[in-house]
């Protein structure tokens, strides 16, 4: 199990410093995502992807719960009043399912592309000021290791917490 800890740093240069830092102790830079304003001049630092900095994941998940079962009630219903006498099996009830888990997916996920992960909103306020936000996932058991890594790294930079991944670390 691995963790991903969030921290900022005051500004760009303590970023790369950071960065580097965190490569010469074994973290790779898939690892590693950066955020910043878009004034801020990130090249040469991990990018964070949309599926990290948008609510995508949280939105297709909750789309493909709602749209499951939507799709199963609906199928459900269409057996219980069959249209025109068809006789309707459970296959039906199945298919209505993925198809609604489907097309609840992939409806959520274009409006959740739109929006700011919860996580990275909390950070708004400090991005806003010029502040870099770095995301790091590691090993559980190199938390400590990391922070202090971090600290030495750029003393100023506030840890902000720990969130748990459900990718293995390597």
């Amino acid at each position: 199990m691995s963790r991903r800890l969030y921290f900022l740093v005051p500004n760009i240069d303590t970023a790369h410093a950071v960065v580097d830092k965190l490569k010469q102790n074994d973290v790779s830079e898939d690892d590693m995502s950066v955020v910043a304003r878009d004034s801020v001049q990130t090249s040469g630092l991990p990018q964070a992807d949309v599926s990290q900095t948008s609510d995508l994941v949280g939105s297709a998940e909750r789309g493909a719960a709602a749209g499951g079962v939507t799709g199963v009630v609906a199928g459900l219903a269409a057996m219980a009043f069959p249209p025109a006498g068809l006789a309707i099996g459970g296959g039906l009830v199945a298919a209505t399912g993925v198809v609604g888990a489907g097309f609840g997916a992939w409806a959520s996920s274009m409006i959740g592309i739109r929006h700011d992960n919860e996580q990275i909103e909390t950070y708004e306020k400090a991005l806003d000021d010029g502040q870099v936000l770095i995301m790091v996932d590691v090993a559980a058991e190199r938390v400590d290791e990391i922070e202090r890594v971090i600290q030495q790294a750029a003393p100023s930079a506030k840890i902000e917490g720990t969130d748990a991944q459900g990718k293995s670390a390597n």
